[in-house]
């Protein structure tokens, strides 16, 4: 299959899923979203594939959603909104969810919906540059997929999306969980697919059921239901939509995405937006 919006490569056992607008830096919308939903059914039905590593190309692993699809199609009401929201949660989802183990290499800036892929994927490396975020509330949006606080606890979860932070360095990352380890930016993608390869070299079954053991304890917890009940409350904001939103894509539209970044951060104490 030929891809516009990402690369697939296959070697040594491992898929590498390249996430492939580096002029966007990565923005993840709704072509590639569909693209990853059909790289992920190839690497699922390829025997030969026991693991993927996904990464982003360029100097960016994504800077999330894309805002300027969304600006250009506005959306609006529950019934746009609901197809859209279930078109981005989906793809996202399945990273935790592929039978095979997923790795993702964490390589600049990984906000929002990216944040969620790669908290999505059973291991997380992350290069020394490395940036992760949920800014989302801070422009009138809500989260997709609200995994964050299965993965650092609800106070920081609670924290980095009501203030809605988006400078969480790699090393803080690894102090709360975000990731696995961090390693020279050099040597990003050799490591993540190192790690690929020893987990490609077990017995596949073992890995499968054993990744599908894990999985069912947090499904147990009721994490897939919670998942979906964020994902109805997410459908909610932004059905009805937020006044914050509103003013944002209006700047958007009127002068560009950087001056309706710079109106968000600035409403903030220090202009930081934090």
């Amino acid at each position: 299959m030929t891809y516009t919006t990402i690369l697939l490569e296959k070697g040594d056992g491992v898929a590498t899923l390249v996430l492939n607008r580096p002029d966007r830096l990565n923005a993840i919308n709704q072509t590639m979203l569909r693209e990853i939903d059909w790289a992920l059914d190839e690497v699922e039905a390829d025997p030969d594939i026991r693991a993927v590593v996904v990464t982003g190309a360029g100097s960016a692993f994504s800077s999330g959603f894309d805002l300027k699809e969304q600006m250009e199609k506005r959306p609006s009401g529950v019934a746009q909104w609901r197809a859209l929201l279930r078109n981005d949660f989906d793809p996202v989802i399945r990273f935790w969810r592929l039978s095979k183990p997923t790795i993702a290499a964490v390589n600049g800036h990984c906000l929002a919906g990216a944040c969620e892929l790669a908290l999505a994927c059973d291991i997380t490396v992350a290069s020394e540059k490395a940036v992760f975020g949920e800014p989302e509330l801070k422009f009138g949006a809500g989260i997709v997929v609200m995994i964050l606080p299965w993965i650092v606890g609800p106070k920081i979860a609670k924290e980095i999306i009501l203030t809605g932070e988006d400078r969480i360095p790699a090393d803080r990352a690894l102090q709360i969980g975000m990731v696995n380890r961090v390693v020279p930016a050099d040597r990003l993608l050799e490591e993540a697919q190192r790690t690929a390869r020893h987990i490609a070299a077990i017995d596949p079954n073992l890995v499968r059921q054993t990744k599908r053991a894990i999985n069912r304890a947090f499904e147990i917890m009721g994490m897939g239901e919670a998942l979906e009940a964020a994902l109805d409350i997410d459908l909610q904001i932004e059905g009805e939509g937020s006044p914050d939103k509103q003013e944002f894509m209006e700047i958007a539209r009127a002068r560009g995405l950087r001056a309706a970044i710079a109106w968000r951060d600035g409403r903030f104490p220090g202009g930081s937006g934090q």
